[in-house]
């Protein structure tokens, strides 16, 4: 289980707590959505769970642990992909830092072998999405936290991604945060949806 234990957080060192005393816990395979007004604080609960940031107090667990060193199994997917990737590696190269996806998780995530040696700046950005998606589905993977992750594409392509990513809670047992403000996409795939 990932634990948000009693987190705040707040930007600077006297700034006001964003995030104050906040719980929360997502079982494997479990989908659970973020909402909530702009400014209260749930893009960067995403990233005090994936350990973009330390909270100010509070603890973060993974399975009962703090997170140790080295491979993250809590992974941020934010917006924008293009930022969260090297604009000089091609796309091979970006995926394969991560690990080697098989055929079968490239073609459930509409990825295509060819943008392999593509640079990010020549694909769309549904097709960046799609990458970092697969990037992220490193094995030891046990979370991911999807922040505003289709907001930006187009309905068809926001369901493809999101019957993907459902079937990896699924079958691969991970637990998914959907940080959104669409409560109709939050209703669509979220098992039980948690306001801030």
């Amino acid at each position: 289980m990932l634990e948000a234990r009693g987190i705040s957080f707040g930007y600077g060192r006297r700034g006001p707590l964003i995030v104050r005393d906040f719980d929360l816990a997502i079982r494997p395979g479990e989908v659970v959505g973020l909402s909530g007004p702009s400014g209260r604080g749930k893009s960067t609960i995403g990233r005090l769970l994936a350990r973009h940031l330390m909270p100010a107090a509070g603890t973060v667990v993974v399975d009962g642990n703090p997170p140790a060193r080295g491979f993250n199994p809590v992974q941020f997917l934010s917006q924008s992909p293009v930022f969260a990737t090297n604009p000089r590696w091609a796309i091979g190269r970006i995926v394969t830092e991560a690990w080697s996806p098989d055929a079968e998780a490239m073609q459930q995530l509409g990825v295509r072998p060819a943008w392999f040696s593509r640079y990010p700046h020549e694909l769309s950005g549904g097709e960046m999405q799609r990458i970092t998606i697969l990037r992220a589905l490193a094995p030891g993977l046990r979370y991911l936290i999807a922040d505003e992750i289709t907001s930006m594409l187009d309905p068809l392509a926001q369901a493809d991604i999101w019957k993907a990513l459902m079937a990896v809670a699924k079958n691969r047992a991970v637990g998914i945060l959907a940080i959104s403000h669409d409560a109709h996409l939050m209703a669509r795939v979220a098992d039980r949806v948690v306001t801030v």
